[in-house]
């Protein structure tokens, strides 16, 4: 089926966003004053809703960010310019980046989206308008989800002078006859393009599943464990690798995973489910439909690795390949006809070929980048038990990995053809701090972004109102800071300490949020 460009254009849009409901970091804030505004410019690492409105008795401008987190690194919120008195910042429980600005008097707020251009990402832009100037730009709601015209790309000339600070207009000669005030290029129309009959089913049907395809459940309440299917590799008349000393691949990772689903039962909030428990032969779709019925948040599947040189070794985090996920999303849609193939509770089989295409890229997407991200959790937790031969996640096609709406990892812990590391693997205890790496970098990248809903969410909560964190390896004041909403400085202050007196096991109290 051919597809006509606003057909693509508004797919795009939806697609562009469901994923602003991944987490969005809020990387550089900046200001600028003009004669008839002052321009706030919000840097983001990737597409974003966001919601605008004012607040009186105090004069206030409220940005929210929904899924968002403030990652300014070692720089800090600008001081206050033009209308702006003050600017405020902080990522709330509810998983919200909030930019407060104090405002010096009552203003006409207005925002908009761009799409990266001109060597720049994402921005968000607010002008709070002084002057008698009527930007063409509507404010994205206070309410309910974000006008979808909101995300739409901009002219390439809006794109070029959004950067620019915003400065006075040199006095124009005097005229015998008004002529119209011309529109400022930084002020550019939002392409508005009408919807036909298609498409607003489309868009009525993206709207109703999205959300369930890519598991971004609405409810803030609730207490649902956390699913963590575990897979250990190979089995029963497939042994996988086998080491010089005879060790079977098959019977190293399965005591690894049994240690892994151990830990992960002991987790409050947490429940493992292993796709097998025994010596026992699993086809590649047999182990995926084991996570499927489950309602797994995450797939682990473990291995050990073999190659010809005896010397190689060391661990290897592997995700699904973008080819993989293409083709793998190709046949679910070209199969939806015979298939009861799922993507979080939604059927495919009752879907169009172009919406079903919407879901599934929807869904892969989603899950591709949750699982890259927490495969660098992975390597940061393993690389303290053993070397890590890639400090990258890798990408490659393996068919268990094959599930549009389930994060998923494959695990070489190490290599069982390397002589050392077939010994290592033979070890309880190095099975044991292999599985307690493992269990650390899931258990970290869910704190870090709690599903709502669930457990973890609540306990994310409380740890966050605790007000203290243990200094870990690799930790930094500034991602400390970003993490609790606070700024380095406060955190400094209360500790009374500087960046070199920060050490591993060394506990910091957190000082309050910002008053928001």
């Amino acid at each position: 089926m051919r597809l006509l460009p606003a057909t693509i254009g508004f797919c795009m849009l939806v697609f562009t966003s469901v994923l602003a409901a991944q987490t969005v970091h809020v990387e550089e804030v900046r200001i600028s004053e003009g004669s008839d505004r002052t321009r706030i410019v919000i840097d983001l690492d990737r597409s974003a809703t966001h919601t605008l409105f004012t607040l009186s008795n105090p004069d206030r401008v409220v940005v929210d960010i929904p899924q968002g987190r403030f990652a300014l690194g070692g720089s800090k919120l600008p001081d206050g310019l033009g209308a702006v008195g003050k600017l405020r910042g902080a990522t709330r429980d509810d998983g919200i980046a909030r930019l407060v600005l104090d405002m010096n008097s009552a203003v006409d707020a207005k925002s908009f989206l761009l799409q990266p251009g001109g060597g720049k990402g994402y921005r968000l832009v607010v002008d709070l308008l002084t002057g008698s100037s009527t930007p063409s730009i509507a404010a994205a709601p206070a309410k309910g989800a974000p006008d979808i015209k909101a995300v739409a790309k901009l002219p390439s000339d809006a794109v070029a002078l959004v950067d620019q600070p915003v400065v006075a207009a040199a006095p124009a000669k005097a005229a015998p006859v008004a002529q119209p005030v011309a529109k400022a290029a930084s002020e550019p129309e939002v392409p508005k393009y009408p919807l036909s009959t298609a498409e607003k089913n489309i868009a009525a049907a993206v709207s109703e599943v999205a959300t369930k395809v890519v598991k971004q459940a609405p409810a803030q309440e609730g207490d649902r464990t956390l699913v963590i299917a575990i897979d250990p590799g190979h089995g029963g008349k497939d042994p996988g690798a086998i080491g010089r000393g005879g060790l079977q691949e098959k019977k190293a990772v399965l005591q690894i995973g049994k240690r892994l689903a151990e830990l992960v039962n002991a987790e409050p909030g947490m429940r493992a489910i292993m796709t097998r428990s025994d010596d026992r032969f699993l086809s590649l779709k047999e182990r995926r439909d084991v996570a499927a019925r489950a309602g797994a948040d995450l797939f682990v599947s473990i291995h050990a690795d073999a190659v010809h040189d005896r010397r190689v070794g060391g661990s290897t985090i592997y995700a699904l390949s973008e080819k993989g996920a293409t083709d793998e999303a190709a046949k679910l849609v070209a199969q939806r006809e015979n298939s009861a193939d799922l993507l979080g509770d939604v059927a495919l089989n009752d879907k169009d070929a172009m919406l079903a295409s919407v879901l599934v890229d929807l869904s892969q997407n989603a899950s591709l980048e949750a699982s890259i991200s927490l495969g660098d959790n992975f390597i940061n937790e393993m690389g303290k038990v053993s070397k890590v031969r890639k400090q990258q996640v890798q990408q490659a096609g393996f068919m268990v990995l094959k599930m549009p709406d389930i994060p998923s990892l494959l695990v070489e812990t190490a290599y069982i053809s390397n002589p050392q590391e077939e010994s290592n693997l033979q070890s309880v205890q190095f099975q044991q701090r292999l599985a307690r790496a493992m269990h650390s970098g899931i258990r970290s990248y869910f704190y870090a972004n709690p599903p709502p809903g669930t457990r973890i969410a609540q306990l994310s909560r409380a740890q966050r109102l605790a007000r203290q964190h243990v200094i870990k390896n690799g930790d930094t004041l500034s991602e400390i800071a970003s993490y609790y909403g606070v700024s380095v400085a406060s955190i400094r202050a209360t500790n009374s300490i500087s960046d070199s007196e920060v050490r591993v096991g060394q506990v910091l109290r957190i000082p309050p949020p910002l008053d928001i």
